[in-house]
């Protein structure tokens, strides 16, 4: 019974929290980035100290979240870019995913193959945008499309698929999502 003892199984468990907790900080860390960066290096912005509070709910070290302010601030910030990837999901749904990368090189072929790993093509700029309009909250449809639930499914666990990848920060969806 080698190897099948109580710290081994906590050190598991440790092992995958932490790499979740991980993964979360750093999605947390990237958007204040480009807060900051967005508001000219005021780190006291409406925006960028909302983003600050939902970081600490989610019990972000005070050391990282001054890391992500100093980077916003132009010590090596401008290397991250937002871009916008389009493209349609399973039963023709547009979808509109929206990344924080400091490499678009890397990014754009992660994105492009999770597509065609579900049989299906990332768009061009423009090819799915034209389905959403522009709001305060980010993009919302301008007409919801109603789908069966097999094809809701595939849907949710493609775009589960999308947010798994590092740099995507949302993903819009053209479906009527039940409330």
């Amino acid at each position: 019974m080698s190897g099948h003892n109580k710290w081994s199984k906590i050190k598991h468990k440790k092992g995958a929290s932490d790499a979740q907790r991980s993964k979360l900080f750093s999605k947390h860390s990237t958007l204040i980035t480009m807060e900051v960066k967005k508001s000219g290096g005021d780190i006291n912005s409406a925006s960028v100290v909302a983003l600050i509070e939902r970081a600490k709910k989610d019990s972000m070290p005070k050391d990282v979240i001054e890391r992500a302010l100093v980077k916003g601030s132009g010590v090596g910030g401008s290397a991250l870019e937002e871009v916008m990837y389009e493209g349609y999901g399973p039963g023709g749904v547009a979808l509109l995913i929206e990344a924080v990368t400091d490499n678009n090189n890397r990014t754009a072929p992660e994105i492009r193959h999770i597509f065609s790993k579900a049989g299906l093509e990332l768009g061009s700029p423009g090819s799915a945008l034209w389905a959403f309009s522009k709001t305060a909250e980010g993009y919302v449809p301008n007409t919801p499309l109603d789908l069966d639930d097999e094809t809701g499914e595939k849907l949710a666990d493609f775009i589960e698929k999308i947010e798994e990848q590092d740099d995507v920060t949302n993903v819009y969806t053209a479906a009527d999502t039940p409330e």
